[in-house]
């Protein structure tokens, strides 16, 4: 598996992952709703931000995108967000991503990286985020809607770089 960065050649592969992921509403607190367009301009992060996809021979398997998380005072604390194709996830996909996303907030001399809204019924990303170094640092109770679970809690993550 590769991690590169996005290219304009990718938006067919990385579209559907994220269309299923946001539809499912089991993680994402977007729009479920949300247009091809209007899922590229939240997706694919400006520079000096990042959005990157995970292949294998050729196939997108995820993405990521990272960047700073709020302007200003804030700058100093990046974001990232992920997603991963249904058949590959267990894989190490994830990980990777997660993993690609400190190395470049690193390179970049951010002081932290925080993730704004984990939903607490996602485990596998808990499990993931917090085998990688972050704490959860806060929960929101009751902040997201799980179409399965009901109301849960929306988790915020740190990591200090």
């Amino acid at each position: 598996m590769t991690i590169r960065e996005f290219q304009e050649a990718d938006w067919p592969q990385v579209w559907p992952i994220l269309r299923e992921v946001v539809r499912a509403q089991e993680t994402f607190t977007y729009d479920p709703h949300l247009s091809p367009d209007e899922a590229r301009e939240v997706w694919i992060e400006p520079a000096p931000g990042l959005t990157v996809v995970a292949v294998r021979s050729e196939r997108v398997l995820g993405s990521a995108k990272m960047g700073t998380n709020r302007a200003g005072p804030g700058s100093h604390v990046c974001t990232a967000s992920f997603i991963v194709a249904a058949g590959a996830r267990g894989q190490g996909v994830g990980t990777a991503l997660c993993r690609f996303a400190l190395d470049w907030a690193h390179q970049r001399g951010y002081a932290g990286m925080q993730f704004n809204a984990v939903a607490a019924s996602n485990r596998t990303a808990v499990s993931v985020y917090e085998r990688l170094g972050f704490r959860i640092v806060g929960t929101v109770p009751g902040a997201f809607a799980h179409p399965t679970f009901g109301r849960v809690g929306l988790h915020v993550m740190y990591q200090e770089l």
